[in-house]
């Protein structure tokens, strides 16, 4: 690094470095003059709202922003409906979610939750879309047992039985924490994980903010889920509401069916509270409600 004298020191020396104490005519002293910033432009154009709210004000988006889609409570009675399931080893957080030709719509939450496994499993943003629209008709009182196409569900009181999708991974969230590897899956209507082992505490805990449940399923690969297999739970809000780590649930493949047993271990009471109310953004939007 050099400073502009000495800079103009050695062009004077045809290039040969030089301290510009070295000059046959050294320039003056610098002289010092009085600084003020003027902000008067700042004020002009810019808005200055610290200690000025105006919630009466409309906040514009612009065309790539979009807001959060709404995120609902646990209902007492889950029916889950695998979108994907990857036996790799280890599943990575780049393949959840790719980066690069993402990350314009990382304002976008929608949007860029349509590349969510677009390099691994291309049929799973159709798939969990498809099972997000049967929630939908759920909510509104629309959904019938024959929708669901398939035939050996037990008696499902709908009124208290929401519908939501899975990824089932072996070992699921390994490589960078980014949060969208679970949120993208949120946005579609996922509502769990099913692995058995999570790659990395991070991603874990950005399931839970999520408001999806990461379960743990021992010797998972014995049990062959594939896309388009049923998990019904029966009593996951009391559940979760309890001090409880393992469920009972019912895995129905076809015209097979088959009691599992799904864990939750180690987990927290605030945990378990973000999943019950469907999100982090919930639980603190309730917190600060009181």
């Amino acid at each position: 690094l050099m400073d502009a004298r000495s800079i103009a020191a050695t062009a004077q020396n045809h290039g040969r470095l030089t301290s510009a104490f070295e000059l046959e005519n050294p320039p003056a002293d610098p002289v010092y003059e009085d600084y003020f910033f003027d902000d008067t432009p700042y004020r002009s154009r810019v808005y200055r709202g610290v200690g000025m709210p105006k919630p009466e004000a409309a906040l514009i988006f612009g065309p790539n922003i979009a807001d959060w889609p709404k995120m609902y409570d646990m209902t007492e009675n889950l029916l889950i409906r695998v979108a994907s399931a990857i036996y790799d080893p280890v599943t990575t957080t780049d393949e959840l979610i790719p980066s690069g030709e993402t990350s314009s719509y990382r304002s976008n939450p929608v949007k860029l939750s349509s590349f969510a496994l677009s390099r691994k499993d291309p049929a799973y943003v159709p798939r969990a879309k498809e099972i997000s629209a049967l929630e939908a008709k759920r909510r509104d009182g629309d959904l019938k047992l024959s929708d669901l196409s398939v035939d050996n569900l037990p008696d499902i009181d709908f009124g208290k039985t929401s519908i939501g999708s899975a990824v089932f991974a072996l070992k699921p969230g390994d490589g960078s924490a980014r949060e969208q590897a679970a949120s993208c899956q949120r946005v579609l209507g996922g509502v769990a994980n099913i692995a058995e082992e999570y790659a990395t505490k991070r991603y874990r805990a950005n399931v839970v903010n999520w408001g999806m449940l990461p379960f743990v399923l021992d010797n998972a690969s014995m049990y062959k889920i594939k896309p388009g297999d049923y998990i019904y739970i029966e009593g996951i809000k009391s559940f979760l509401e309890g001090d409880g780590e393992t469920i009972d649930a019912l895995l129905i493949s076809g015209e097979k069916k088959t009691e599992i047993r799904l864990s939750l271990p180690a987990i927290t009471r605030e945990e378990r509270e973000i999943i019950l109310s469907g999100s982090l953004i919930n639980y603190y939007a309730r917190q600060n409600n009181g």
